[in-house]
């Protein structure tokens, strides 16, 4: 047997372990499609299909339809018995995969950030990090231009990994300051996660069991080493938090972060790990697999692709 039927048997029955609400057939077309976007670095139908097709000897269009399936809807599919991939329900397997592979790390830390495709797609995604990296582990993709309130779509995708979560395990939840939401800190807090949010220096804060309100902008100093403090955020829609602030001399402005924790209860800081979720994001477009380039004009359908790359 050719080394490279070999290597996709075996990536064939990970993906069928990993995911075992998948029918045979979806599973083997994931593992077929992945191995395909590796060898070739590159996301589109058409160049995959061309080297799978080279590979096992078929026509290339006949590989590319079976590709092109794998987005499908039910409705959409050839057959009796065809049903759809609902990507939210592979999220907590995705995440306990991963997982499995560290042998189930004491610390485990999620980066939540939002990444566009051109100016049509906006992608929210929850993202496990490490190696210097990060991996999608949970999205959500709507249009640039669409209409409505994200805080729900956060809350879905952290429930939807929470069954992936042991309760001995410490989760960390990251997120830059655009991000920023006392309901969200609340929902995440409620998981027994723990919360790293930056915000802007706006606004005001409260020290516990002082009566003034002083501006955020004031607090810090450049060159001031790292302080946390017990504080109240905010003076509408206030927040109860320990605020991390620190302003390294090389930076032109402070980072003012809030949190659940002090820094007796945790090892350093993580929330600088939250910048490996962008060599993540490098890694699916240019500096990867050219995600950048697909014209896939449905956004249920780019979830299910997006998988694929995730895998790859």
């Amino acid at each position: 047997m050719p080394s490279y039927e070999e290597e996709l048997n075996v990536w064939q029955e990970e993906v069928s372990i990993a995911f075992p609400s998948l029918s045979k057939p979806q599973a083997t077309v994931l593992a077929l499609y992945s191995y395909g976007m590796i060898w070739t670095r590159q996301c589109g139908q058409t160049i995959v299909s061309v080297f799978l097709g080279l590979l096992f000897g078929v026509k290339a269009e006949t590989m590319r339809q079976r590709l092109r399936e794998w987005h499908y809807e039910a409705a959409q599919k050839r057959g009796q018995q065809r049903r759809e991939v609902v990507v939210s329900e592979l999220f907590a397997p995705l995440l306990g995969w991963v997982l499995r592979q560290w042998s189930h790390p004491r610390q485990v830390v999620l980066a939540l950030d939002v990444t566009y495709l051109r100016d049509r797609w906006a992608i929210l995604c929850v993202s496990v990090v490490y190696g210097k990296t990060a991996l999608p582990v949970a999205w959500k993709i709507v249009g640039t231009h669409d209409v409505g309130a994200w805080h729900p779509v956060w809350v879905a995708l952290l429930t939807a990994l929470r069954p992936a979560i042991s309760p001995k395990q410490i989760v960390y939840v990251v997120c830059d300051r655009g991000l920023y939401s006392p309901k969200l800190f609340a929902v995440i807090r409620r998981a027994g996660w723990h919360v790293w949010m930056r915000i802007r220096p706006q606004g005001y804060y409260q020290m516990k069991g002082r009566q003034r309100w002083r501006p955020l902008a004031e607090l810090a100093s450049r060159g001031m080493a790292p302080t946390a403090l017990r504080v109240t955020c905010f003076k509408d829609k206030s927040l109860v938090c320990v605020l991390w602030v620190k302003w390294d001399q090389e930076y032109d402005e402070a980072c003012l972060m809030v949190s659940d924790r002090l820094p007796r209860q945790v090892r350093g800081n993580p929330y600088p790990l939250r910048m490996w979720i962008e060599m993540g994001f490098k890694q699916l477009k240019r500096g990867g697999l050219h995600w950048e380039h697909c014209k896939t004009p449905d956004a249920a359908r780019l979830e299910r692709l997006l998988l694929v790359l995730v895998l790859a």
